[in-house]
């Protein structure tokens, strides 16, 4: 008999378990992953062993269709692989489709001990295949004119599909696959199926279309069942009118779904139930829907129980047989949107017995819950706003400046709701999601409500959190907050600039806000699925619109390299975020088109293809300056990619080129004697410096005249969205990081804490809460700081070198003016902590590295100040330090994984 802590391996060869465990194991970076279409799906896990110096020497996949055996097989023999890598990407044989297939892993640690195998984790594959979809495409309408048919597009009100069915035999599992052109809801006798919201996510429709996997087993019975879909217009049948023009989108067609129902029985045998001619639909009570402005209910026109057996469909109609809306129908593998939190109103202001006022709390993107009692026929209107009129009424004024109405019939951000008479009732939107605080409801009969009759339901794509920001200035945490509520409120299956006004993917917004969302947020699933759009959007010449998806806008407005760089910048973060080559891989022909055609029109190096720095203060940098870095920036990533992939041509030609954007670059706008780009304007000085323009032996000099422009502006921004992102690092990274600190604390105008004092609960559109436009109350573009708290003040940061944060990189800034910071990042290794406090004339400073990784450790301590730790003196004989060569008053160490307590005195 074994003892517990004893592993006998092939050959019979007997070995002490390593206390090591293997966790968090994730396919696709899903945990048990339903329905998904990857060939070859990426398997990812973590060592959980709080050892100084803990890491993975070997492992070993265990993988099949029975998790059994699983259990029983041995570790070690051929299977084993001598590597420290936590990412593998299947290579085996080929997958069948509808399999649930079982992996797990034994890791040996540092000692090449093993551990115990990991709780087994699982995938089940989908259709892998275009061919394996049974079902028909399916409508309430069948245009006669494909192409438009207007009266079809017109109609209003929102299809019901059913489809009663018998299934004969005891059932072991099932599962319901579903494609649709717009969005939709699905319902197994009576209950709607899974938590999601707003499936599927956005796509170009006519290029790709995405599908869900849900298992409805336990939603099924033995006998009559029978299958409900509600239909939503989504961004595929865009009725509503604004400056893109969706409403005239290639694609766009009355809504549309195909549907699997994979049954298999106890006794080994599968039927499928499918969409097609055979089911019956209706009109409902939906009777208006658009994903940008609201949702309208007529409760008077409800079929109570369309989704039951019992129901009585007689005088339902056949539906209409549809062509697919593209050939690539893929599944949907990421993290999806959810009604993440519950918003109780925090107040009611009632004006009068028809008119009241509700005010959340907080500004979010997501739908609010109405609950009422009145006659029958009574319509409220129920109207969503960020801010108020001095009266207290709903102010709408900064939110629909690009909406253009063709009539009163679809009012912006309000729903409708008519009341079926019914007792008490309850409305909440299905296919449409807002920005807004304050919920003003008025009613064209008396009706009496209370504070508790309205709720707000926060949606975003459900990404799991990675990171947590806390320090002892309340302001700071407040921003931080702020960042976080705004980057979630414009994460819906792709990033958006605003959940009210265009809930566009404005790609300089995303591109900004990237390393504040991957620091915070475990949002590679949706940036992948994004990077796929990119790839459907990008024209044959290289050119990408400024948002993306798009119906067609954007192609001759808004880009350019400082907007969409997002081709190059997404792909490079997530890999130095994750260590994963797979979306650079994915989009390295995109890149290099996209770099190509910016070199054919703009020969010289230098381009003034872009937007420039929008929105600023009141300086304004030359669009020819910030479009060229950006331009620089991507032909470097392009260069650095082809090296990683194995493109040397490549990747020598387009490192000659970016050499010469620099060149030309600082040719034009870096006076060497002064050390000043341009005017010397904040942006002109920050955004060189924060993207590696700036001659390595000019840095300090146009350093020095960054931090003094900063403070003749009196330590106050004076940037646009470009300088926002670049200023605060550039600082920092370049010996002013207490200059920075001291702009990102300010709580006077122009600043996150000028917004934050104000009452802001999210991050603004403008500096100038009072501005005439571009005053949303709830942007990403302004979204740096959340990143750079995790860089400057925390330290954080990962090695091109060793990505994936398989190296840290850490230099924190124990700055002025600040007394506490903490900054936790979950990254693919586990949790990196990095923490600090003053005491007099120490410093405390505490760390965590994960197992199987390590960091470089770079610390200012200070003049004649040393490290110690647990009382002695940190030196090359210090357990998991080797100290590296110092540089003045900064110490740099190598430090293995482990838990740290550091005193700098």
């Amino acid at each position: 008999m074994l003892l517990p802590a004893m592993l006998l391996l092939p050959g019979g060869l007997l070995f002490a378990q390593s206390p090591a465990r293997v966790t968090s194991l994730r396919t696709e970076y899903l945990e048990n992953p339903l329905g998904i279409d990857a060939l070859n799906p990426r398997f990812t896990w973590r060592i959980a062993d709080p050892r100084r110096g803990a890491r993975q020497t070997a492992y070993q996949v265990f993988f099949g269709t029975d998790s059994a055996k699983l259990l029983d097989a041995k570790a070690g023999g051929a299977g084993m692989v001598p590597s420290a890598s936590q990412l593998v990407t299947y290579k085996a044989g080929p997958l069948r489709p509808f399999t649930r297939y079982y992996w797990t892993v034994v890791a040996w640690d540092r000692d090449r001990k093993p551990s115990a195998k990991a709780k087994i984790a699982s995938f089940e594959t989908g259709m892998l295949g275009s061919e394996n979809w049974q079902g028909t495409w399916i409508s309430d309408i069948l245009p006669l004119d494909s192409r438009r048919a207007s009266t079809d597009l017109d109609t209003k009100r929102a299809p019901y599909f059913r489809k009663k069915f018998t299934a004969g035999k005891r059932i072991r599992s099932a599962r319901a696959y579903i494609a649709a052109a717009g969005l939709y809801e699905l319902y197994l006798n009576g209950a709607k199926s899974g938590n999601h919201r707003l499936d599927p996510m956005y796509t170009r429709f006519d290029r790709r279309n995405l599908y869900v996997t849900y298992d409805v087993t336990p939603m099924l019975r033995q006998g009559d069942n029978v299958i409900g879909v509600l239909l939503g217009n989504g961004w595929y049948n865009h009725q509503s009118t604004a400056v893109w023009f969706f409403d005239r989108a290639p694609w766009r067609n009355r809504p549309a779904f195909c549907l699997d129902l994979r049954i298999t029985y106890e006794d080994g045998t599968t039927e499928v139930i499918k969409s097609g001619n055979d089911w019956k639909t209706s009109l409902g009570p939906i009777t208006f829907n658009s994903i940008y402005t609201a949702e309208h209910y007529d409760g008077r026109l409800e079929q109570p129980g369309w989704n039951t057996v019992s129901f009585d469909d007689s005088k339902w109609k056949a539906p209409g047989i549809r062509s697919a809306p593209s050939r690539n129908v893929v599944a949907q593998a990421m993290h999806p949107i959810r009604d993440v939190e519950i918003i109780p109103a925090r107040s009611m202001r009632k004006f009068n017995d028809t008119t009241y006022v509700f005010d959340l709390g907080r500004n979010i993107a997501g739908v609010s819950q109405f609950t009422v009692k009145g006659e029958a026929g009574t319509t409220l209107r129920l109207k969503h706003s960020e801010r108020l009129y001095p009266n207290g009424r709903a102010d709408l004024s900064n939110i629909d400046y690009h909406y253009r109405p063709t009539d009163k019939l679809d009012p912006f951000q309000v729903d409708i709701f008519i009341l079926g008479g019914t007792g008490t009732e309850t409305f909440k939107p299905k296919f449409n999601y807002k920005g807004f605080q304050y919920v003003e409801i008025t009613s064209d009969r008396p009706i009496t409500l209370s504070q508790s009759d309205v709720t707000g339901y926060f949606m975003h794509s459900d990404v799991p959190p990675a990171g947590v920001v806390s320090s002892a200035n309340a302001t700071i945490d407040k921003i931080w907050s702020a960042t976080n509520n705004s980057y979630l409120s414009n994460l819906f299956g792709y990033p958006t600039d605003c959940p009210q006004r265009e809930k566009n993917g404005w790609t300089g917004d995303a591109h900004i806000a990237i390393e504040t969302g991957l620091y915070s947020f475990d949002a590679i699933t949706v940036y992948e699925k994004w990077m796929a759009d990119h790839r459907d959007e990008q024209q044959p010449n290289g050119v990408l619109p400024s948002i993306i998806p798009t119906g067609g806008w954007g192609y001759s407005w808004g880009n350019g390299p400082d907007w969409t760089s997002t081709i190059a910048l997404v792909p490079w973060n997530l890999y130095l975020f994750y260590g994963d080559i797979k979306a650079l891989r994915d989009c390295y022909p995109n890149i290099r088109r996209y770099v190509d055609h910016i070199d054919q029109e703009s020969p010289s190096g230098l381009t003034s293809w872009g937007l420039g720095d929008w929105v600023p203060v009141k300086s304004k940098s030359p669009v020819e300056l910030t479009s060229s870095i950006y331009y620089f920036t991507d032909a470097s990533i392009l260069a650095k990619a082809a090296k990683l992939l194995g493109h040397a041509a490549d990747a020598e030609k387009y490192a000659a080129l970016a050499a010469k954007i620099r060149n030309a670059i600082n040719a034009r706008y870096l006076d060497t004697a002064t050390g000043i780009y341009g005017s010397g304007i904040q942006t002109e000085l920050a955004a060189p410096l924060c993207w590696g323009v700036v001659p390595e032996a000019m840095k300090s000099k146009v350093a020095a005249q960054l931090a003094k422009r900063v403070a003749a502006d009196n330590y106050h921004f004076d940037t646009g969205i470009l300088g926002a992102k670049a200023l605060l690092n550039a600082l920092s990274e370049n010996g002013y990081a207490d200059v920075a600190y001291r702009v990102a604390a300010q709580e006077t105008y122009p600043s996150w804490g000028w917004w934050i004092v104000n009452g802001a609960t999210t991050l603004y559109e403008n500096w100038d809460i009072n501005a005439k436009q571009d005053i949303s109350m709830n942007h990403i573009m302004f979204g740096e700081i959340g990143a750079w708290l995790y860089k400057a003040p925390g330290g954080i940061r990962p090695d091109p070198a060793s990505p994936g944060f398989k190296n840290v990189l850490l230099e924190p800034h124990f700055v002025a003016g600040l007394d506490r910071f903490e900054a936790k990042h979950d990254g693919p290794y586990g949790s990196i902590i990095s923490a600090w406090k003053r005491n007099g004339d120490k410093i405390y400073y505490g760390v965590t590295i994960p197992a199987n990784s390590s960091a470089t450790l770079k610390l200012a301590v200070g003049s004649g100040a040393a490290l110690y730790e647990g009382g002695k003196l940190v030196t090359s004989n210090t357990k998991g330090i080797k100290q590296l060569a110092g540089n003045g008053n900064t110490r740099s160490y190598q430090v293995e994984a482990g838990n740290y307590g550091f005193e700098i005195k």
